[in-house]
């Protein structure tokens, strides 16, 4: 089991998470984040970290987003979907994404 990025981060990008991560298993697409699967080690220091809630443990996964599986292994094998260490600013209209849902169309590869 892995943990998994929900649409929720779509648009917002915040990086709380990646600050706590001891195995940096986060990659960075331009308004998104993936967890490696490969790396991730299930410790789950990152759900509470993530200001809008987009972080689940795999077997939590809401049913809706139970797509995000295949898409967060798949993201985080792009190859300029790099590794994420630190902490950065949201992007600059997160706040105006935070709260809306049904986001995959605006994921940017």
């Amino acid at each position: 089991m892995t943990h998994v990025v929900t649409e929720s981060c779509i648009r917002c990008k915040y990086t709380d998470c990646v600050d706590v991560c001891p195995v940096d298993c986060f990659r960075e697409g331009p308004n998104f984040l993936t967890i490696d699967p490969d790396e991730c080690i299930d410790c789950a220091v990152c759900i509470p970290e993530c200001p809008v809630s987009a972080i689940y443990a795999e077997e939590d996964l809401p049913k809706d987003q139970m797509h995000m599986i295949q898409l967060n292994e798949e993201l985080a094998q792009l190859p300029g979907w790099k590794s994420i260490t630190k902490r950065k600013e949201p992007l600059p209209d997160a706040d105006d994404w935070k709260d809306k849902t049904g986001k995959l169309p605006q994921l940017l590869r």
